[in-house]
């Protein structure tokens, strides 16, 4: 069975949300990086994909003989080990396993002096340990067909607490900062929400997920050690396993007790402050975010701004077809019959949120566009929205969150996020029956909240017709 796995880190938001198909900074409450081993083939796979074959026969109703596996449905178990690291399994009988490790260590830990170094790490993943080289360390998983070995669990260790980070090595990494971040860049939704967060924060998550352009070419070796010392500690890890037993994965986990102990760098907590970020260019659409101070996730209120996104609009939530019950969508096509695109805009982090709205327009129109979208938030703070409607956005937000999670790569994701965050994992039903406990008044409030907030704003294009956040 060759499964081909891989090692790669995942950084704070990097990701688009699967609501609303918009790059997102964070999937989850902290920035991570993620170093995972996906589609690992367990030690017990010979036993997972042979049991159909030596399972006794049992005699069905009527004479019939058939082979019965039984398999007792296990809960997902969170442990804590004495040095800090969290342990996270769930064992679901997959016939194929994943292992992560979360680490806190995102852009949003690094300071004016070392800019960018979350996003070389990103990319660094390969290079060579103490204990393996680059070369071995991609060879050597192909060799084994990323079973679930010693072999694999060496290479986990070793790029989580050993990188060596030669200095020829980091050279070479180094232009590849500039192409990673061409290819991103690309997407102009990806220069937007840089510079919605900058304008939005005076510290932390102000910084970029990119490295600045004057700073690449200069990240040395010794600023990657630094910044792994002070973040890659046993109190900011998570060893997360979906298709392995949970005493399965604490075995694994006691190879991680040599690592550095205690929390680290605390980092400093997000400052809102609001503001504006214009960019000038020639292009002929117009890309704007307009938010306020939204909730931190974990709270109740981080609930009712995520229904509220549904409410106004979350993007389209199936294939072919208008978003006709979209309050942003009926309301902005009032004011203009140029073609545009307009959703809510939401996310949460450990500290703080942003809540508003994200439009694309025709230059001409783009005034019309983003005042027509904030007057349907106002609408929504002014009582304007039935039960009937909170419920279906309920729904909504229910089968995304749930579609989320159905995937194993997804889940992961989700229970590394939650340890990380809370040390605990909130289950997909209780999750559903927090959502369903939102009333319309929690809506309206955070519609208040929005409207009363002050505003940051980021945009970009053909300018000419766009307002100042101060004009709105």
């Amino acid at each position: 069975m060759g499964c081909g796995a891989h090692l790669t880190f995942q950084s704070e938001g990097a990701a688009i949300c699967p609501q609303t198909g918009f790059w997102v900074r964070a999937i989850g409450a902290h920035p991570i990086v993620q170093i995972r081993t996906a589609d690992l083939l367990t030690r017990n796979s010979k036993r997972r994909f042979y049991s159909l074959k030596t399972a006794p026969k049992v005699e069905a109703p009527g004479g019939a003989e058939r082979s019965k596996v039984l398999l007792h449905p296990q809960d997902l178990e969170i442990a804590k080990l004495p040095n800090g690291l969290m342990i996270a399994s769930l064992e679901n009988y997959s016939p194929v396993s994943r292992i992560g490790v979360f680490i806190k260590a995102g852009s949003r830990y690094e300071t004016t002096t070392n800019l960018g170094t979350a996003h070389l790490l990103r990319l660094a993943s390969n290079l060579t340990t103490k204990g393996a080289s680059a070369f071995k360390i991609t060879r050597g998983i192909e060799a084994v067909g990323g079973s679930l070995s010693d072999t694999v669990l060496e290479y986990l260790l070793n790029v989580t607490t050993a990188p060596e980070f030669r200095r020829w090595e980091v050279a070479e990494a180094n232009p590849r900062l500039r192409i990673d971040k061409a290819i991103a860049f690309q997407n102009p939704q990806v220069g937007v929400l840089e510079n919605l967060h900058a304008a939005a924060y005076r510290n932390a998550l102000a910084n970029s997920l990119y490295c600045p352009d004057y700073v690449i070419g200069k990240i040395t070796s010794e600023q990657l050690h630094q910044f792994v010392q002070n973040n890659f500690t046993s109190g900011r890890m998570a060893l997360v396993g979906l298709g392995v037993s949970h005493s399965d994965l604490k075995q694994i986990g006691e190879h991680f007790l040599n690592i550095r102990s205690g929390s680290g760098s605390a980092g400093e907590k997000a400052k809102y402050r609001g503001g504006e970020i214009r960019e000038l260019n020639s292009h002929s659409l117009v890309h704007a975010a307009v938010v306020a101070e939204g909730a931190a996730v974990g709270s109740a209120e981080a609930n009712a701004f995520s229904v509220l996104q549904h409410v106004l609009g979350a993007g389209p939530l199936i294939k072919r077809g208008s978003s006709v019950t979209s309050k942003l969508i009926q309301g902005v096509a009032k004011a203009t019959a140029l073609p545009f695109d307009v959703t809510a805009f939401n996310v949460n982090y450990s500290d703080s949120g942003l809540f508003g709205v994200y439009t694309v327009s025709q230059a001409s129109a783009a005034g019309e566009v983003i005042k027509a979208a904030l007057n349907q938030v106002k609408a929504v703070a002014q009582g304007g929205v039935t039960d009937a409607e909170v419920t279906r956005a309920k729904n909504q937000l229910k089968a995304a969150y749930l579609m989320s999670v159905e995937s194993s790569e997804g889940l992961l994701d989700e229970i590394g996020s939650q340890a990380l965050a809370s040390g605990a994992y909130t289950s997909p039903s209780a999750a559903a029956e927090k959502i369903d406990s939102v009333a319309t008044a929690d809506i309206v409030n955070a519609a208040k909240k929005f409207v009363s907030g002050k505003k940051s704003m980021a945009a970009s294009g053909d300018l000419a017709n766009t307002p100042f956040v101060d004009e709105l």
